[in-house]
């Protein structure tokens, strides 16, 4: 066992996932990315002062500056955008008062910088490589409804709108994983609450990690319709190939994060009148399920098997799935900082060492 938390629960045997005690269902229901930040940061929900307070503070914080929008029009087209938005946190570091960025008070909490603009360099940065100008945030609607305004231009649909903001509260938090720990092992040096969410970038952009709904997408234009579903399933495990979006390490039901998600897929598809996706992924998961309880297992979809569909559906390249990740995570690796920073200890993990015995050295020219 690494630590202990009280951020985020996952009853795997049974699909069930929880924020601070409190239901995904619930929270994606009645809540917004604003109000969930708050949970994630603060320890309990808000009241509705306290929410009208905190989303000002975030909206308010949506602006980036003339320097970072510099900064992403720079960057090289054909470089990924994870490694700008690693980049852009720590050069939002410089601007930030450093006197108090090593303390466990963190001014991180305060100013939200990481967890609010990373939505807008991702937005800025898709415009930039289409050649558009940037559009500045809005401060009168939801983040992830925000988010579309910035990256499409124009005023998104209030149900799209929620639905993007809805997602941004599934991929918020889910314990520790990967990039979520690599974020406590630098917090835990007492380095800055900065470097430790861009280490955790870095982590997230490991292809073993973050881009597995892309990976599906991918997927799904291979099959290119359901009749081709069963062999290409057949063919992929014949070649002991992954089914990509099937299957979790710590799930054992089916991830509930993958039932929303799979209404929101449907409900756009019905709106948009396309089923291509859900209808090729609904086909995936009945033929690959089949097949597998043949063998005495059950696999289940995880989240990234219908949320690439979906972002489709929004009108998002596949490109900015990762960001799309990293930028709801933020809030979750802020959480896990702070709570990091409340009961210090520095991670100085063991290994168990494998190598040769001790050797008696001989100096070159003796050879």
């Amino acid at each position: 066992m690494a630590s202990e938390s009280q951020i985020c629960k996952i009853d795997g045997i049974n699909g069930k996932l929880y924020y601070r005690g409190y239901s995904i269902d619930d929270l994606v229901e009645n809540c917004t990315f604003e109000e969930v930040t708050y949970l994630l940061l603060y320890k309990k929900l808000p009241n509705s002062i306290q929410l009208e307070e905190f989303s000002q503070k975030m909206r308010k914080s949506r602006e980036i500056r003339d320097e970072i929008k510099s900064m992403v029009r720079s960057f090289p087209a054909d470089a990924h955008p994870m490694e700008l938005l690693q980049s852009v946190v720590s050069y939002l570091s410089s601007y930030i008062e450093h006197k108090i960025q090593h303390s466990a008070y963190c001014n991180c909490r305060d100013t939200l910088h990481q967890v609010v603009q990373m939505a807008t360099v991702v937005a800025a940065l898709q415009r930039f490589r289409e050649g558009k100008e940037y559009v500045a945030p809005r401060m009168d609607i939801s983040h992830g409804a925000n988010f579309l305004y910035m990256l499409h231009g124009t005023e998104p649909d209030p149900r799209e709108g929620e639905i993007m903001d809805k997602c941004l509260i599934m991929h918020a938090e889910h314990g520790f994983n990967a990039s979520t720990f690599t974020s406590r092992v630098v917090a835990s040096t007492l380095s800055t609450c900065y470097c430790s969410i861009s280490a955790a970038m870095g982590a997230l952009y490991g292809s073993l990690h973050g881009g597995a709904n892309e990976k599906v997408l991918q997927m799904v234009d291979d099959i290119g319709s359901t009749e081709n579903v069963k062999s290409w399933i057949e063919d992929a495990l014949r070649r002991k190939s992954k089914v990509m979006g099937m299957g979790h390490r710590v799930y054992k039901a089916k991830d509930p994060r993958a039932v929303i998600m799979e209404k929101f897929l449907h409900e756009l598809s019905e709106k948009k009148n396309d089923y291509r996706d859900y209808e090729i992924l609904k086909e995936v998961e009945h033929v690959f399920e089949e097949i597998i309880k043949a063998k005495g297992k059950q696999v289940y979809p995880n989240v990234d098997f219908f949320s690439g569909a979906v972002y489709r559906l929004l009108g998002i390249p596949s490109i900015l799935f990762t960001p799309i990740f990293a930028m709801a995570r933020v809030a979750g690796w802020l959480g896990h900082i702070l709570e990091q920073r409340s009961d210090n200890r520095i991670y100085r993990p063991t290994s168990l060492y494998r190598g040769p015995d001790p050797k008696q050295f001989v100096r070159i020219e003796r050879c």
